[in-house]
Protein backbone atom coordinates (compact mmCIF):
# COMPACT_ATOMS: atom_id res chain seq x y z
CA UNK A 1 0.00 0.00 0.00
CA UNK A 2 1.51 3.37 -0.42
CA UNK A 3 3.10 5.51 2.42
CA UNK A 4 -0.15 8.37 2.18
CA UNK A 5 -2.87 5.91 1.75
CA UNK A 6 -4.93 4.58 4.95
CA UNK A 7 -4.63 0.49 5.69
CA UNK A 8 -8.22 -0.34 4.10
CA UNK A 9 -9.48 -2.84 6.79
CA UNK A 10 -12.26 -5.09 5.68
CA UNK A 11 -15.23 -6.55 7.86
CA UNK A 12 -18.35 -8.55 7.50
CA UNK A 13 -21.40 -6.24 8.87
CA UNK A 14 -22.51 -8.03 11.57
CA UNK A 15 -22.54 -6.28 15.45
CA UNK A 16 -19.94 -8.80 16.51
CA UNK A 17 -18.02 -8.63 13.51
CA UNK A 18 -17.36 -4.89 13.55
CA UNK A 19 -16.85 -4.80 17.32
CA UNK A 20 -14.02 -6.89 16.15
CA UNK A 21 -12.62 -5.09 13.35
CA UNK A 22 -13.07 -1.56 15.34
CA UNK A 23 -11.35 -3.11 18.31
CA UNK A 24 -8.33 -4.17 15.82
CA UNK A 25 -8.06 -0.41 14.01
CA UNK A 26 -8.27 1.06 17.81
CA UNK A 27 -4.98 -1.30 18.54
CA UNK A 28 -3.49 -0.51 15.35
CA UNK A 29 -3.83 3.21 15.73
CA UNK A 30 -2.27 2.85 18.82
CA UNK A 31 0.97 1.65 16.62
CA UNK A 32 0.68 4.95 14.45
CA UNK A 33 -0.81 3.31 11.39
CA UNK A 34 -3.71 5.33 9.75
CA UNK A 35 -6.11 2.96 9.11
CA UNK A 36 -10.05 2.78 7.53
CA UNK A 37 -12.71 -0.22 7.91
CA UNK A 38 -14.70 -1.35 4.98
CA UNK A 39 -17.47 -3.53 5.53
CA UNK A 40 -18.04 -6.29 3.08
CA UNK A 41 -21.62 -8.11 2.88
CA UNK A 42 -21.40 -12.23 3.06
CA UNK A 43 -23.35 -14.73 2.47
CA UNK A 44 -23.12 -16.01 5.52
CA UNK A 45 -24.68 -12.73 7.01
CA UNK A 46 -27.49 -12.73 4.09
CA UNK A 47 -28.76 -15.84 4.83
CA UNK A 48 -29.56 -16.54 8.47
CA UNK A 49 -32.87 -18.66 6.79
CA UNK A 50 -30.42 -21.51 5.57
CA UNK A 51 -28.37 -23.74 7.84
CA UNK A 52 -24.47 -23.23 7.28
CA UNK A 53 -23.66 -26.21 5.70
CA UNK A 54 -26.22 -25.52 2.68
CA UNK A 55 -24.76 -21.99 2.28
CA UNK A 56 -21.37 -23.72 1.04
CA UNK A 57 -20.08 -25.19 4.16
CA UNK A 58 -16.65 -24.17 4.91
CA UNK A 59 -15.59 -20.71 4.53
CA UNK A 60 -18.93 -19.37 4.47
CA UNK A 61 -18.35 -15.95 5.93
CA UNK A 62 -14.69 -15.81 4.79
CA UNK A 63 -15.29 -15.92 0.83
CA UNK A 64 -16.58 -12.84 -0.16
CA UNK A 65 -13.76 -10.61 2.04
CA UNK A 66 -11.19 -12.85 0.85
CA UNK A 67 -12.48 -11.53 -2.80
CA UNK A 68 -12.01 -8.07 -2.01
CA UNK A 69 -8.52 -8.96 -0.94
CA UNK A 70 -7.60 -10.87 -4.34
CA UNK A 71 -9.40 -8.05 -6.12
CA UNK A 72 -7.23 -5.27 -4.09
CA UNK A 73 -10.53 -3.69 -3.13
CA UNK A 74 -8.88 -3.72 0.88
CA UNK A 75 -5.89 -4.48 2.38
CA UNK A 76 -6.34 -6.73 5.31
CA UNK A 77 -9.60 -8.63 6.27
CA UNK A 78 -10.41 -9.45 9.91
CA UNK A 79 -11.72 -12.96 10.47
CA UNK A 80 -12.98 -15.14 13.67
CA UNK A 81 -10.19 -17.27 12.91
CA UNK A 82 -12.91 -20.69 13.54
CA UNK A 83 -14.66 -19.74 10.59
CA UNK A 84 -11.48 -20.13 8.51
CA UNK A 85 -10.91 -23.28 6.50
CA UNK A 86 -7.70 -24.59 7.47
CA UNK A 87 -6.34 -24.81 3.51
CA UNK A 88 -4.74 -21.33 2.73
CA UNK A 89 -6.34 -19.64 -0.27
CA UNK A 90 -3.58 -19.19 -2.75
CA UNK A 91 -1.74 -15.33 -2.79
CA UNK A 92 -3.32 -14.61 0.73
CA UNK A 93 -1.52 -15.14 3.84
CA UNK A 94 -2.86 -14.79 7.91
CA UNK A 95 -0.65 -11.82 8.65
CA UNK A 96 -1.33 -11.76 12.50
CA UNK A 97 -3.13 -13.45 15.36
CA UNK A 98 -4.04 -11.03 17.75
CA UNK A 99 -4.05 -12.64 21.86
CA UNK A 100 -7.16 -14.60 22.07
CA UNK A 101 -9.97 -14.54 23.99
CA UNK A 102 -12.04 -16.68 26.08
CA UNK A 103 -11.60 -20.00 23.87
CA UNK A 104 -14.67 -21.54 25.83
CA UNK A 105 -18.60 -21.70 25.05
CA UNK A 106 -21.20 -20.39 27.27
CA UNK A 107 -24.98 -20.57 28.32
CA UNK A 108 -27.06 -17.47 28.22
CA UNK A 109 -30.11 -19.03 30.26
CA UNK A 110 -33.82 -17.57 30.32
CA UNK A 111 -35.19 -20.33 32.78
CA UNK A 112 -32.45 -21.63 34.60
CA UNK A 113 -28.48 -20.75 34.54
CA UNK A 114 -26.98 -24.00 34.02
CA UNK A 115 -27.38 -26.87 32.17
CA UNK A 116 -27.77 -29.04 34.93
CA UNK A 117 -30.81 -26.88 36.13
CA UNK A 118 -32.66 -27.01 33.02
CA UNK A 119 -35.70 -28.80 33.29
CA UNK A 120 -36.72 -31.90 31.40
CA UNK A 121 -37.65 -30.90 27.68
CA UNK A 122 -36.53 -27.57 28.00
CA UNK A 123 -35.65 -25.98 24.21
CA UNK A 124 -32.31 -25.12 23.85
CA UNK A 125 -30.67 -22.97 21.07
CA UNK A 126 -28.16 -23.68 19.15
CA UNK A 127 -26.57 -24.62 15.33
CA UNK A 128 -23.86 -25.47 15.56
CA UNK A 129 -23.15 -29.55 15.97
CA UNK A 130 -20.42 -30.08 17.78
CA UNK A 131 -22.43 -28.11 20.17
CA UNK A 132 -25.70 -30.36 19.28
CA UNK A 133 -23.44 -33.68 19.90
CA UNK A 134 -22.39 -32.35 23.27
CA UNK A 135 -25.33 -31.33 24.61
CA UNK A 136 -27.33 -34.97 23.79
CA UNK A 137 -24.33 -36.43 25.67
CA UNK A 138 -25.01 -34.08 28.42
CA UNK A 139 -28.75 -33.48 28.47
CA UNK A 140 -30.75 -36.22 25.79
CA UNK A 141 -33.57 -34.69 27.31
CA UNK A 142 -33.72 -31.52 25.87
CA UNK A 143 -34.84 -30.24 22.93
CA UNK A 144 -32.63 -28.74 20.58
CA UNK A 145 -33.46 -26.40 18.25
CA UNK A 146 -31.58 -25.00 15.21
CA UNK A 147 -30.86 -20.88 16.27
CA UNK A 148 -28.84 -18.78 13.60
CA UNK A 149 -28.11 -15.07 13.77
CA UNK A 150 -26.44 -12.18 14.92
CA UNK A 151 -25.93 -12.58 18.64
CA UNK A 152 -28.52 -9.58 19.02
CA UNK A 153 -30.79 -11.84 17.44
CA UNK A 154 -30.32 -15.20 19.16
CA UNK A 155 -30.28 -13.03 22.30
CA UNK A 156 -33.96 -11.32 21.26
CA UNK A 157 -35.77 -15.09 20.48
CA UNK A 158 -34.44 -15.98 23.94
CA UNK A 159 -35.63 -13.45 25.47
CA UNK A 160 -38.96 -13.40 23.81
CA UNK A 161 -39.99 -16.80 25.11
CA UNK A 162 -38.81 -19.07 22.16
CA UNK A 163 -35.83 -20.63 24.40
CA UNK A 164 -35.03 -21.70 27.90
CA UNK A 165 -31.33 -21.33 26.80
CA UNK A 166 -28.76 -20.81 23.88
CA UNK A 167 -25.33 -21.68 23.66
CA UNK A 168 -23.11 -19.15 22.15
CA UNK A 169 -19.14 -18.24 21.77
CA UNK A 170 -18.52 -16.35 25.33
CA UNK A 171 -16.15 -14.48 23.09
CA UNK A 172 -18.63 -12.80 21.37
CA UNK A 173 -20.47 -12.20 24.24
CA UNK A 174 -17.56 -10.75 25.71
CA UNK A 175 -16.42 -8.80 22.84
CA UNK A 176 -20.44 -7.03 22.74
CA UNK A 177 -20.06 -6.47 26.55
CA UNK A 178 -22.35 -8.53 27.12
CA UNK A 179 -20.08 -10.61 29.68
CA UNK A 180 -23.32 -9.92 31.99
CA UNK A 181 -25.98 -12.13 30.02
CA UNK A 182 -23.13 -15.58 30.11
CA UNK A 183 -24.64 -17.83 33.47
CA UNK A 184 -22.14 -20.77 32.89
CA UNK A 185 -19.11 -21.50 31.13
CA UNK A 186 -18.41 -24.53 29.50
CA UNK A 187 -15.18 -25.98 29.25
CA UNK A 188 -13.51 -29.09 28.12
CA UNK A 189 -13.77 -32.24 29.31
CA UNK A 190 -17.25 -31.91 29.82
CA UNK A 191 -17.70 -29.01 26.80
CA UNK A 192 -14.98 -28.61 23.71
CA UNK A 193 -14.82 -25.73 22.29
CA UNK A 194 -14.84 -25.48 18.15
CA UNK A 195 -10.99 -25.27 17.15
CA UNK A 196 -9.21 -21.75 17.40
CA UNK A 197 -12.72 -20.08 18.97
CA UNK A 198 -12.27 -17.02 20.77
CA UNK A 199 -9.46 -15.97 18.46
CA UNK A 200 -9.27 -13.50 15.18
CA UNK A 201 -7.26 -13.90 12.29
CA UNK A 202 -6.05 -10.81 10.35
CA UNK A 203 -5.43 -11.63 6.27
CA UNK A 204 -3.39 -9.52 3.50
CA UNK A 205 -2.01 -10.64 0.38
CA UNK A 206 1.25 -12.46 0.98
CA UNK A 207 3.25 -10.71 -1.26
CA UNK A 208 1.82 -7.43 0.84
CA UNK A 209 4.80 -6.71 2.59
CA UNK A 210 3.48 -3.03 4.02
CA UNK A 211 0.39 -4.58 5.72
CA UNK A 212 2.49 -7.69 7.23
CA UNK A 213 4.82 -5.12 8.56
CA UNK A 214 1.87 -2.68 9.38
CA UNK A 215 -0.31 -6.40 11.34
CA UNK A 216 3.13 -7.45 12.73
CA UNK A 217 2.70 -5.04 16.01
CA UNK A 218 -0.71 -7.53 16.87
CA UNK A 219 1.20 -10.77 16.78
CA UNK A 220 0.75 -12.85 20.00
CA UNK A 221 2.85 -15.91 19.96
CA UNK A 222 1.26 -17.86 22.41
CA UNK A 223 -1.96 -17.52 20.53
CA UNK A 224 -0.50 -18.27 17.42
CA UNK A 225 1.08 -21.70 18.41
CA UNK A 226 -2.30 -22.65 19.82
CA UNK A 227 -4.65 -21.89 16.39
CA UNK A 228 -1.50 -23.89 14.51
CA UNK A 229 -1.97 -26.83 17.14
CA UNK A 230 -5.70 -26.85 16.96
CA UNK A 231 -5.44 -26.40 13.10
CA UNK A 232 -2.92 -28.95 12.34
CA UNK A 233 -4.91 -31.38 13.98
CA UNK A 234 -8.70 -30.59 12.36
CA UNK A 235 -6.62 -30.45 8.89
CA UNK A 236 -4.74 -33.60 10.05
CA UNK A 237 -8.51 -35.46 10.59
CA UNK A 238 -9.35 -33.90 7.41
CA UNK A 239 -12.16 -32.43 9.44
CA UNK A 240 -13.95 -28.90 8.55
CA UNK A 241 -14.51 -25.77 10.37
CA UNK A 242 -18.08 -27.27 10.54
CA UNK A 243 -17.09 -30.92 11.51
CA UNK A 244 -18.19 -32.06 15.48
CA UNK A 245 -14.51 -31.91 16.27
CA UNK A 246 -13.75 -29.61 19.44
CA UNK A 247 -10.17 -28.35 20.48
CA UNK A 248 -8.08 -26.65 23.07
CA UNK A 249 -4.78 -25.70 22.77
CA UNK A 250 -2.68 -23.34 25.25
CA UNK A 251 0.97 -22.32 26.63
CA UNK A 252 1.27 -23.35 30.17
CA UNK A 253 2.79 -21.31 33.02
CA UNK A 254 5.41 -23.62 32.78
CA UNK A 255 6.03 -22.64 28.83
CA UNK A 256 4.98 -25.97 27.96
CA UNK A 257 2.52 -26.12 25.13
CA UNK A 258 -0.98 -28.45 25.85
CA UNK A 259 -3.31 -29.62 23.18
CA UNK A 260 -6.61 -31.56 23.84
CA UNK A 261 -8.90 -32.93 21.45
CA UNK A 262 -12.61 -33.81 20.90
CA UNK A 263 -14.13 -36.37 17.73
CA UNK A 264 -18.30 -36.83 18.50
CA UNK A 265 -20.31 -38.81 17.04
CA UNK A 266 -24.14 -37.63 16.03
CA UNK A 267 -26.07 -40.72 16.85
CA UNK A 268 -29.55 -39.59 18.50
CA UNK A 269 -30.70 -40.94 22.36
CA UNK A 270 -31.14 -43.71 22.84
CA UNK A 271 -27.99 -44.50 21.41
CA UNK A 272 -24.91 -43.16 23.27
CA UNK A 273 -22.96 -41.31 20.05
CA UNK A 274 -19.17 -41.45 20.55
CA UNK A 275 -17.07 -38.96 22.22
CA UNK A 276 -13.17 -39.26 21.41
CA UNK A 277 -11.13 -37.38 23.74
CA UNK A 278 -7.30 -37.17 23.64
CA UNK A 279 -4.44 -34.90 25.50
CA UNK A 280 -0.56 -34.62 24.56
CA UNK A 281 2.20 -32.11 25.80
CA UNK A 282 5.31 -30.44 24.01
CA UNK A 283 7.46 -29.70 26.96
CA UNK A 284 9.82 -27.07 27.06
CA UNK A 285 13.14 -28.19 27.42
CA UNK A 286 16.47 -26.03 27.83
CA UNK A 287 14.51 -22.77 28.52
CA UNK A 288 11.48 -21.04 26.08
CA UNK A 289 10.32 -21.77 23.32
CA UNK A 290 11.22 -18.58 20.36
CA UNK A 291 8.49 -18.39 18.20
CA UNK A 292 9.59 -20.40 15.64
CA UNK A 293 10.42 -23.54 17.80
CA UNK A 294 7.27 -22.72 19.47
CA UNK A 295 4.74 -22.85 16.01
CA UNK A 296 6.85 -25.77 14.71
CA UNK A 297 6.17 -27.51 17.88
CA UNK A 298 2.91 -26.50 17.85
CA UNK A 299 2.13 -28.77 14.14
CA UNK A 300 3.66 -31.39 15.02
CA UNK A 301 1.84 -31.36 18.50
CA UNK A 302 -1.74 -31.22 16.15
CA UNK A 303 -0.12 -34.00 13.92
CA UNK A 304 0.40 -36.23 16.90
CA UNK A 305 -3.09 -35.54 18.51
CA UNK A 306 -4.77 -36.22 15.21
CA UNK A 307 -2.88 -39.45 14.99
CA UNK A 308 -3.96 -40.62 18.60
CA UNK A 309 -7.42 -39.56 17.26
CA UNK A 310 -7.72 -41.66 14.51
CA UNK A 311 -6.01 -44.73 16.48
CA UNK A 312 -8.72 -44.82 18.73
CA UNK A 313 -11.54 -44.71 15.68
CA UNK A 314 -11.93 -41.23 14.34
CA UNK A 315 -11.67 -42.10 11.02
CA UNK A 316 -14.95 -44.33 11.38
CA UNK A 317 -16.92 -41.27 13.72
CA UNK A 318 -16.55 -38.71 10.91
CA UNK A 319 -17.59 -40.83 8.29
CA UNK A 320 -20.64 -41.75 9.80
CA UNK A 321 -21.25 -38.28 10.26
CA UNK A 322 -20.47 -37.52 7.02
CA UNK A 323 -22.89 -40.23 5.69
CA UNK A 324 -25.41 -38.70 7.82
CA UNK A 325 -25.18 -35.17 6.32
CA UNK A 326 -25.57 -36.70 2.78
Amino acid sequence: MPDDRPLRVGTRGSALARTQTEWVAGRLREHGVAVTVEVVSTRGDERHDLPIARLGGDGVFVRELEQALLDGRIDAAVHSLKDMPTLETPGLAIACVPERASAFDAVVGRTAPTLVGLRPGAVVGTSSVRRVAQLRRLRPDLEIVPLRGNVDTRLRKLDGGEFDAVILAAAGLERLGLTGRITEILQPPTFWPAVSQGALAIQARADDEAAHGALGHLEHAATRAAVVAERRMLAALAGGCLAPIGGWARVEATGDLMLGGCVLGLDAPPHVAPCLQVEARRRRTGGDFDEVSLVAAAGELGDEVAAMLIARGADQVLASVRRTDA
